[in-house]
């Protein structure tokens, strides 16, 4: 019995494993064919279409032949139906992490490897021995996405999905802004026709603004007029699918409309003879065999390889997320750590570079119907038709056009600059990393400026904790809430007491400011309070020196004072003894409660430095009417503990906002 049990377990925990590894066995067997099949195959086809110009599109970003493009819109995606837990989102290239990576590409190869010594000619092209740049930056693409294969994937299978939750949302935001720029600036040159270098790292972005204004006079007219009647003929589209995707059964294909048009308008007129356009250029037909990448070039990449990783990740799980929540299921972070690392490792073998999801193919993804990855499937499938057997057909597409398409794309980023009014009005901090993410991307590059970013945000989380906000509480009538007295009218103090609320833990980085800011919002110093007594005592001595012989009748007689020392009472307050000082009022607040709703933890350092406050002796009351089973400690000033009465009590309380008062303990 005892062996059928483990091997019972042992076939349960496997089957677990390789559905959690593969999660497409769970959903394929049980596929509703006649539901989901023939809205898989229209979204599949709508996304297939628009994946394929904008694979070619963003092989210009990653510095590597359009082709390759096409391979990262294949292999990569056809591996993520089978790992990947998201329905809906679209893997594939994407404009941040293809400019990334060509950065990275033009670092490591520039033009000034491969100038051409026997080259003849004015046109700077004719200097370059452009195929074999090609091929150099092609390694380099190939082996930045080869090493960030596997961190996710070992990092997913130890359970690590749950760094994303650190790369927060306006941090991400003001990243994909800032690579926005980055793309866009890159495009210019394609734009108007004109050959400048291309920057990358530190002032990239400054730097290549000056160097295609420096050359605007020689823009290539034919090639600017192509370039902005693709833009303008795009941008309508996309309004005209906006406003009415509801009435569209699938949205209008802008981008293979001009892919299509302006491929044809090039054959037909020759602009690249006639006119000097750039076009692609050759695409050759089929599918390469794999091979292994240059390990050579792994110590210059390895930074670059994990901040490519972290950013492809992050906007996997953001968007794999928001699609979840909206309909409805669940998406596992390790696992997708996982998947897109296998697609990325294992699809580089055949000279694919990094991929992400994208946002607009996301999109038309869902919004065209999709219900399952059948539909990523089938957009793959149609990349795969036209790299084997009509890729030719590209060869005359403009690179203006392809600039185009990538320029329109972004226009969804740009919207993100909408954050700023909205962050200011909800928080200042959020705001400062969305701010500091887009300056650091925009003048240190991408890769510092991540790391800047996310450097930032994790201050931000100190600073809120070093920084608390704190308030005195008061009681809303009929109610059972306590408010700040501050921002809320209706909240009114209990007479003598004083309701502390920090919303911060208590640890050694703030534990000073806490004990400050409770002495001033309370108005109460322990400090003060003892020197006020002994200065009322000495006061009080002198003044028995020089007694008046008019009250002489009214002193307490010797055993009296003594009965009242005995039992640790004290007589009228108008008394001559020593002990009837001590209550004389040093203040109207006679309680202080610690709300610590709000703390998750004290550590040794933040507990001490209550203790220099508080006094050392507690009592320890329960209630059943508290939902936590609170334990209530009163302390008294320390220097009290002789005479025991006490300067004022402190409450500590993690009640829900239910309060208790306890007796005197005097």
């Amino acid at each position: 019995n005892n062996k059928s049990v483990i091997k019972l377990c042992s076939s349960e925990k496997a089957k677990a494993a390789a559905l959690s590894f593969m999660p497409i066995l769970s959903w394929l067997p049980s596929y509703p064919v006649k539901k989901y099949l023939f809205s898989d195959v229209v979204s599949g086809l709508s996304t297939g279409v628009v994946q394929l110009p904008q694979g070619l599109a963003y092989a210009m970003l990653a510095a590597v032949p359009p082709v390759y493009g096409l391979y990262s819109s294949f292999y990569p995606v056809l591996l993520y139906t089978f790992f990947g837990t998201s329905r809906h989102i679209s893997v594939g290239t994407f404009a941040v992490i293809s400019l990334m990576i060509g950065g990275v590409a033009v670092r490591e190869a520039p033009d000034s490897m491969f100038m051409n010594i026997n080259a003849t000619g004015s046109n700077a092209s004719d200097a370059i021995n452009v195929e074999l740049r090609d091929k150099s930056r092609v390694q380099v693409a190939v082996m930045v996405t080869t090493h960030p294969g596997q961190p996710p994937i070992v990092l997913g299978l130890l359970r690590f999905g749950f760094v994303a939750i650190y790369l927060t949302e306006p941090l991400v935001r003001g990243f994909t802004t800032a690579a926005s720029m980055h793309v866009v600036i890159s495009q210019l040159k394609y734009l108007l026709g004109v050959e400048t270098q291309r920057y990358s790292g530190f002032l990239s972005a400054i730097y290549s603004v000056k160097a295609v204004l420096s050359r605007i006079t020689s823009t290539n007219i034919a090639t600017f007029l192509l370039g902005l009647g693709c833009i303008i003929f795009l941008y309508v589209i996309k309004i005209l699918n906006e406003r009415f995707k509801k009435k569209l059964p699938i949205p209008i294909p802008g981008e293979i409309i001009v892919v299509i048009v302006s491929t044809g308008i090039s054959y037909g007129l020759s602009l690249s003879k006639e006119y000097k356009v750039h076009v692609v250029g050759n695409i050759p037909t089929g599918l390469r065999p794999p091979a292994a990448p240059n390990i050579s070039l792994l110590p210059n990449l390895v930074t670059d390889s994990f901040a490519i990783a972290i950013v492809g990740f992050s906007m996997d799980v953001l968007l794999a997320k928001i699609f979840a929540l909206k309909h409805g299921y669940s998406v596992d972070g390790n696992q997708e750590l996982i998947a897109l690392g296998l697609c990325n490792f294992i699809s580089s073998f055949f000279q694919t570079f990094a991929v992400t999801c994208s946002m607009s193919r996301s999109l038309v993804q869902e919004s065209t119907g999709g219900k399952t990855q059948i539909a990523g499937l089938l957009a793959s499938l149609l990349v795969l038709v036209v790299v084997v057997a009509v890729g030719f057909v590209f060869e005359p597409l403009p690179q203006t056009a392809l600039a185009a398409i990538i320029m329109v794309n972004l226009i969804g980023m740009f919207k993100q600059f909408r954050d700023i009014p909205s962050l200011w009005r909800t928080s200042k901090i959020e705001l400062a990393i969305w701010v500091i993410a887009f300056i650091a991307s925009v003048l240190l590059g991408l890769d510092y400026g991540l790391l800047v970013a996310v450097t930032f945000a994790i201050l931000t989380v100190i600073y809120r904790t070093q920084s608390p906000k704190t308030s005195i509480l008061g009681h809303v009538a009929n109610t059972g809430l306590y408010c700040d007295v501050d921002e809320y009218e209706e909240a009114a103090e209990y007479e003598g007491i004083k309701i502390f609320h920090s919303n911060s833990s208590i640890y050694f980085a703030n534990s000073d400011l806490y004990v400050n800011s409770l002495k001033e919002k309370t108005g109460l110093n322990p400090e003060h309070l003892q020197a006020a007594r002994k200065a009322q005592k000495k006061k009080e001595r002198r003044r028995r020196t020089y007694k008046d012989e008019a009250v002489t009748h009214d002193v307490l007689s010797q055993s009296h004072v003594a009965e009242d020392q005995k039992n640790g009472q004290f007589g009228d307050r108008h008394g001559d003894s020593e002990e009837a000082v001590f209550l004389e009022p040093f203040s109207t607040v006679h309680s202080i409660i610690l709300d610590w709703t709000s703390a998750t933890f004290i550590d040794s350092v933040g507990a001490k430095a209550i203790r220099q406050v508080l006094i050392i002796k507690e009592l320890f009351i329960r209630s059943e009417n508290i939902c936590t089973h609170a334990l209530f400690y009163t302390y008294y000033v320390q220097n009290a503990i002789k005479t025991r009465p006490p300067i004022y009590p402190l409450i500590f309380t993690n009640s829900c906002g239910d309060y208790l008062w306890t007796m005197n303990c005097s």
